[in-house]
């Protein structure tokens, strides 16, 4: 049967999903942090944790920086990993630039270039484990205290069907409309009462168009992000892309009214209305680069773009809103969740594998559990003018979430009263999974179907939409 939303948000967030963070999940991207030596969540290896046991030099390359990072943003990382050396003496952390999207990533995997530990989006995560092009590092990841306090719908994105671990999600998120305050402004709009519904979304473009001559609303539609987008709005309107029969199999549902409504409202925005601007071909890099120029009053996106726009594209701070995706009234309407997961390079040794996992411990699973990390990473981050305070989804359980907030209060350097729309309901939304097969060729044959409606007046969205249908059941079928 057809995904269902999880339920409201109370204890437990349960937010499996299967991502983008950038071509479908812009979030796939990693941000440095930094973390203290000090009381650290666990070890991967107990042997390899600040012992007395021997250990040959190891050296690994991890991408956690992305590319055109600033000069703090650097200086945060180096910072880290600093730490981590010192922590564990014999291993030499190399960082490479790094940055998810579809078409670079299938390439430098295909090259072997990939750093020994990257990231990749909760999508890409079942296809990896299925075709072993990364390390399985169970055995490993179980020996962290930790490891049961992970939100197993979480974890899941991660394991293969046996329930072994290949890859250790870090952050996940909820789908959001991020908008320009300062355009708001510009427009006559009130930015502390951004648009709570479609109707109201289209209304809000129009004027933004109007009176400021920028597109009031923008949407990514290249390198498989347009269909990460379309996805969103389906589910928004309560639709699905995917239903799963009792016997297993999956069937495309690409052509749902949903899905059609979507493209209808958008072809009203770019046709009807001129309030999209004359830029359809952005992907998750060049719609962040115009927002945070202020050529954009909206888009939608995920909840944790501050710290890249900010680190990437020169976000004045002043200028970013975000608020929850509006919800249609159908009981299937739902927020598309994401997130992104840490895995381990096939071409290492075992020895750079205990030590890459030692990483993801100390680099990303820290500063979640810990007093000690929390305080250090946030510490460090606001020493080098990085971001503090982003609004993220819990992955272990909202208690240690909230915990977690309260530890970093003093360091929190963003404007949580611009995000205020968002974190103060999200928890109340019901998160539902992306198309949790073939999710990257689903979203790969919506592109030139979302880039047709806003290149073609006249393009028919019946026809469009059955042809992707078509092609993504053959890939279905194929297994």
């Amino acid at each position: 049967m057809a995904a269902k939303p999880y339920g409201r948000l109370k204890g437990l967030v349960m937010v499996a999903m299967a991502i983008a963070t950038v071509g479908a999940c812009s979030s796939a991207t990693s941000t440095p942090t930094a973390t203290s030596t000090a009381g650290a969540a666990g070890s991967a290896n107990p042997s390899s944790s600040a012992s007395t046991v021997a250990h040959k030099p190891v050296t690994i390359s991890v991408g956690v920086l992305r590319p055109g990072a600033t000069q703090e943003a650097t200086d945060a990382l180096n910072l880290q990993i600093s730490e981590f050396e010192a922590k564990y003496p014999w291993v030499t952390v190399e960082p490479m630039e790094y940055n998810w999207t579809a078409p670079t990533f299938t390439a430098a995997l295909a090259a072997g270039t990939l750093p020994d530990v990257f990231t990749i989006p909760f999508t890409d995560g079942k296809g990896l484990i299925q075709q072993h092009q990364i390390v399985n590092i169970d055995s490993r990841v179980r020996a962290l205290p930790y490891v049961d306090k992970f939100n197993k719908s979480i974890l899941a994105n991660g394991q293969d069907e046996k329930g072994q671990i290949w890859a250790v999600p870090y952050t996940a998120y909820g789908m959001s409309l991020t908008y320009n305050r300062t355009v708001f402004t510009q427009a006559g709009l009130d930015p502390n009462k951004p648009p709570t519904t479609w109707d109201e979304v289209k209304a809000d473009a129009k004027i933004i168009s109007a009176k400021t001559h920028n597109a009031g609303f923008a949407t990514m539609a290249t390198g498989n992000t347009g269909g990460w987008q379309l996805t969103t709005m389906t589910y928004a309107l309560g639709g699905r892309m995917e239903k799963t029969g009792d016997d297993g199999k999956v069937t495309a549902t690409l052509n749902n009214a949903a899905t059609k409504a979507g493209l209808q409202w958008l072809h009203s925005l770019r046709w009807d209305d001129n309030s999209m601007g004359a830029t359809f071909d952005y992907d998750w890099t060049s719609i962040n680069q115009a927002f945070a120029a202020g050529q954009i009053g909206m888009f939608t996106g995920g909840s944790d773009l501050y710290t890249a726009m900010v680190q990437n594209d020169n976000l004045n701070p002043a200028d970013y809103g975000v608020t929850i995706i509006p919800l249609a009234s159908d009981p299937n309407a739902g927020v598309l969740g994401g997130g992104t997961l840490a895995a381990v390079n096939v071409v290492t040794t075992e020895a750079q594998r205990d030590a890459a996992v030692d990483w993801i411990d100390f680099y990303w699973m820290n500063k979640l559990l810990t007093q000690d990390g929390a305080v250090a990473d946030a510490k460090a981050l606001k020493a080098n003018n990085q971001a503090v305070g982003v609004p993220t989804l819990p992955l272990f359980d909202k208690a240690t979430y909230d915990q977690t907030q309260v530890w970093i209060k003093d360091y929190i350097n963003v404007p949580t009263d611009q995000m205020t729309p968002f974190t103060s309901k999200i928890f109340d939304e019901p998160l539902v999974n992306e198309p949790t097969k073939n999710t990257q060729d689903l979203y790969a044959a919506l592109d030139p179907v979302l880039q047709a409606v806003l290149t073609d007046k006249n393009a028919n969205i019946d026809t469009l939409l059955s042809a992707a249908n078509k092609q993504v059941q053959t890939i279905l079928d194929k297994g």
